[in-house]
Parts: structure tokens; C-alpha cells; sequence
């Protein structure tokens, strides 16, 4: 494959060897782990021997010493695991909970929970979302009272992504009186009783649990304080741009195998005395899809370079995040029809991936905010 810019022959090479995991060590499991409803914690440390689990991070904390490039290649190429649950239990460990812990922590934060996470020792996750409070994260009710020699934690969260078997969660809480976007602050909270917290069933990422969860007098020591007290929705936005843009990569990733397998399918299927791609309408709706998958990858690949760079780039971000998650959706819908009846039935894959793309308009950011967003960024 001729390297894109922002990437580089060595980014290639990272490529090839990421591929081949996923394809030897992920794989062949996919099915047997979306049939179970999960997938072993081992996964982890299997990923981490592999250094998977902290290409962005400093050797010293045993990362690869590389950057947000080498872990958007990841992003993309998890997406040919077979379950988009698992992709997104690994992603939500190592793009979306140890970002803050290493961009805000403290050395002590950093060396009690991203060292191990990035061996693959402790598993993460960000808890921020709440049955009142998705998209408007300033409404987060999660409290957190002081207390001698820290907070008492009292509340619930959802939808979050490694809830249940979180080791530890970085938790978005109320602090202060004030209410809005003041008062958050974010504590590292260790499992312990007290927390409960259940797996919900969902239209796809079987693999995954996403988890209902319950905080009732946690207690919080003064240490795992992540960040300024009262300065937590600084860090929530923080990690938006990042967490948006491993979504568009691992969208363009998705539509890269869907288009990928439905051209072999289609090429290997015979209909009235031709294969599929020998009638002009069903090649045409592939030349389509051709289209959106390069459309994608040009606008990600933009904001990818331009947020590496440093630039502020979140109407870039946006952009490709909403151009990208619908778009998934549609593209796996179109190569499902592709199959016919064989793209409904579990052996093709096609249907899980149908199933798997269409939480993209919702998580991160649904399309609606997205818009929003945007508008007010040109301006509006």
C-alpha cells in the first residue's frame, strides 16, 4: 500500500505488522467471542506485548515512544478484527481512557495506572456519560463530596465502554456548587465495593460490555485527583478531538474491509451467466462505495495531519467525524444488499458490521452535536 500523507513508509511497515496480529491473534476469534458476548481479558495483554497498547506513550513508561500517527494506524486497522466490540474495548482503553492520565496525571497517577495499563495489567475506561447526561456533558449530576483525606463518590453512569471490567475508571464528577460546565473535576476511581456495575445488551458490539454503573459513598483519595480540582471540563474537551478522530479512522478502516470483501463476493458470484460486477448496476453502486471509502479516508487523513501538526483543528475533526460515521453505515448497508440473502445471514460478516457501524452517528458526538459544533465554529 503507497503511503498517504500524513504517513510514512515507516507508519507502512507498523501497518504490515498490525495487520498481521490482528489477522493471526484476533481474527480467528471474533466470532466465538461475539457468540459469547465478550472477550478475554488477556486481549489486553496480548496487545500489549505486541506494544500495542502504548504507541504514543514515552519508553519510560513502556510505550513505543511514538505518536498520535502510529496509534491512527491501529484505529484503522482493528477495524479487519471481526467484531467491532473488540475493537472498541481495545480503543477505549488505549485511545480514550489513558490519554488524560498521561496528558494530566501526575508522575505518581502515571505509575500507578497508565504502567500498567500500557502492559496490559490494568484495564481503563472514561466514565462521563450518565442516564441524564450524553452529548450535554456540562449536566453530569455524578457527585463527589470532600471528605478527610478525599471525596465521597454518589451516582450513575452509562454507556460506558470497559465498565465492567474496568480496574480503574476515569470518572467525570461534580465538585464544586456551581452548576453548567463549572464545579467538574475528574478522579481516578478504583474498583472497590460500593461500585456496581452491569452489562447493557446492545444493537452490535456484541464483544463489548458497556456498562450501567452505580456509585454509592466510594471513597476517592486525595491522590487521584486528575487535574485541578474544579477544572474537569478542560479535561473532558481535551479529548474529544482525539477521541473523534480515531472514530473517523476506524470508520474509514470499516468501510475499507466491507468494500474490500463485497468486490470479492461480487466478483466471485455468478448471476444470469455473469458474476455480480458483470451488471452495470451493482459494479455502479461499487464504484459508489469506492467513492465515499476515498472521499473519507482524504478528509480524515486531512484532519489527522493537521491535528499531529499542532494546528487547531477541530473543524477539521468535526468534519470528519460526521462526514465518516453515516457514511460507514450506509457503505456496510449498500454491501450487505450486495450479498443478497447471504449478506443477512451471520457466515459473511456483513451483517455484524451493519450492526457494529451504526453506533457511529451516535458515540463521540452524535451527528446532531457534530452539526452544532460546526456551525458555530464558521461561524453560524
Amino acid at each position: 500500500m503507497t503511503a498517504w500523507p500524513p504517513f510514512t513508509d515507516e507508519h507502512e511497515q507498523l501497518r504490515a505488522s498490525i495487520r498481521g496480529f490482528v489477522r493471526s491473534e484476533l481474527r480467528p476469534h471474533a466470532a466465538a467471542w461475539e457468540r459469547d458476548r465478550g472477550f478475554p481479558d488477556e486481549v489486553f495483554a496480548t496487545c500489549a506485548r505486541q506494544g500495542l497498547l502504548g504507541l504514543k506513550y514515552p519508553e519510560a513508561y513502556g510505550g513505543r515512544g511514538g505518536d498520535h500517527l502510529h496509534e491512527a494506524v491501529l484505529c484503522e486497522e482493528l477495524a479487519a478484527c471481526g467484531s467491532g466490540g473488540v475493537a472498541a474495548g481495545i480503543g477505549a482503553h488505549a485511545n480514550i481512557a489513558t490519554p488524560p492520565i498521561h496528558r494530566f496525571g501526575t508522575e505518581d497517577q502515571k505509575q500507578r495506572f497508565l504502567v500498567p495499563a500500557i502492559a496490559g495489567e490494568r484495564i481503563g475506561a472514561l466514565a462521563i456519560t450518565e442516564p441524564d447526561a450524553g452529548s450535554d456533558v456540562a449536566a453530569v449530576r455524578t457527585h463527589a463530596r470532600r471528605v478527610e483525606g478525599g471525596w465521597l463518590v454518589n451516582g450513575s453512569k452509562m454507556f460506558i465502554t470497559n465498565g465492567v471490567r474496568a480496574h480503574f475508571w476515569v470518572t467525570a464528577v461534580r465538585t464544586g456548587e456551581q452548576g453548567g460546565h463549572h464545579g467538574l473535576s475528574f478522579l481516578i476511581v478504583e474498583r472497590q465495593d460500593g461500585i456496581t456495575a452491569s452489562k447493557i445488551e446492545k444493537l452490535g458490539w456484541h464483544a463489548s460490555d458497556t456498562a450501567l454503573m452505580a456509585f454509592e459513598d466510594v471513597f476517592v483519595p486525595e491522590e487521584n485527583l486528575l487535574g485541578g480540582e474544579n477544572e474537569g471540563f478542560g479535561l473532558i474537551m481535551a479529548n474529544f478531538q482525539w477521541e473523534r478522530l480515531a472514530m473517523a479512522l476506524g470508520a474509514v478502516g470499516a468501510m475499507q474491509v466491507a468494500y474490500d470483501r463485497t468486490v470479492a463476493f461480487a466478483q466471485e458470484r455468478r448471476a444470469f451467466g455473469r458474476p455480480l460486477t458483470g451488471h452495470q448496476v451493482l459494479r455502479h453502486k461499487l464504484a459508489d462505495v469506492a467513492a465515499t471509502l476515498h472521499t473519507a479516508r482524504a478528509v480524515t487523513y486531512d484532519a489527522l495531519r493537521r491535528f499531529a501538526a499542532g494546528e487547531d483543528a477541530v473543524k477539521e475533526v468535526t468534519i470528519a467525524k460526521l462526514a465518516t460515521q453515516r457514511a460507514a453505515f450506509d457503505v456496510t448497508d449498500t454491501c450487505l444488499q450486495l450479498h443478497g440473502g447471504a449478506g443477512y445471514m451471520e457466515e459473511y460478516e456483513i451483517e455484524r458490521m451493519a450492526r457494529d457501524a451504526r453506533l457511529g452517528p451516535i458515540g463521540g458526538g452524535t451527528d446532531e452535536i457534530m452539526r452544532e459544533i460546526l456551525g458555530k465554529v464558521l461561524g453560524l
